[in-house]
C-alpha cells in the first residue's frame, strides 16, 4: 500500500547513493547511511535582495552552491568507496580524481522510487582517524548538471528521464 495523502515522510525515505568507481566506465552506487546519525544537503542560496527608491523590496535567487558534509564514515573492508576514500587521502588526490555523481533519491513506504536526480560531484575527504574505528570523513560538493531520471533501488542503475511524480 502506498503512502496515504498527508503522510509525514521519515528520513529513511530520503536515500544518498555516490558512484564510488568515481566515473569508471560503469557507475556503482553505494548507499549513504550506514553509520550516519544526521545528513542534510545545505542548499547555499546565492540571494540578493535590494530596496529601491519606493519602499519596495526585490530578491533575485542567482543560484545555489549545494554542499553536504559526511561526519561519520567509518572503513569497512570491501567497502569500494572506503578503498576510494582511502587512496584518495594517501595520494592527497586533487581534482578531477575527486570527481563522481551522486543519486538522490525519494522513496515511499512501499520502496517505490517517487524522485530521483543525478548530479555532478567532488568528493573532499577532509581527515583519517578516529578513537573507535578508522574514520574518513569527507565533504560533498554538488557540482551541477543535475538530471531527473529513475533509480533502480534493487540494481543502484541510474537511467536519465523524467523523474517521477511524487
Amino acid at each position: 500500500m502506498a503512502m496515504a495523502e498527508g503522510t509525514k515522510y521519515e528520513r529513511k525515505y530520503l536515500a544518498h547513493y555516490i558512484d564510488s568507481a568515481f566515473n569508471a566506465t560503469s557507475p556503482s552506487y553505494t548507499r549513504l547511511g550506514k553509520d550516519l546519525e544526521d545528513y542534510s544537503i545545505a542548499l547555499n542560496p546565492d540571494v540578493e535582495t535590494k530596496k529601491n527608491i519606493l519602499g519596495e523590496s526585490t530578491t533575485n535567487v542567482k543560484g545555489y552552491a549545494p554542499q553536504g558534509s559526511v561526519d561519520t564514515y567509518y572503513a569497512y573492508k570491501g567497502d569500494p568507496l572506503y578503498e576510494h576514500l582511502l587512496t584518495a587521502v594517501n595520494e592527497r588526490s586533487t581534482g578531477s580524481q575527486l570527481a563522481t555523481t551522486v543519486v538522490d533519491v525519494i522513496v515511499d513506504s512501499e520502496g517505490n522510487v517517487e524522485s530521483a536526480y543525478r548530479e555532478d560531484a567532488i568528493i573532499v575527504p577532509q581527515s583519517i582517524g578516529g578513537s573507535d574505528g578508522i574514520q574518513i570523513p569527507f565533504e560533498i560538493y554538488y557540482n551541477g548538471n543535475r538530471t531527473a531520471g529513475d533509480f533502480d533501488v534493487t540494481s543502484k542503475k541510474f537511467t536519465a528521464g523524467t523523474a517521477a511524480a511524487a
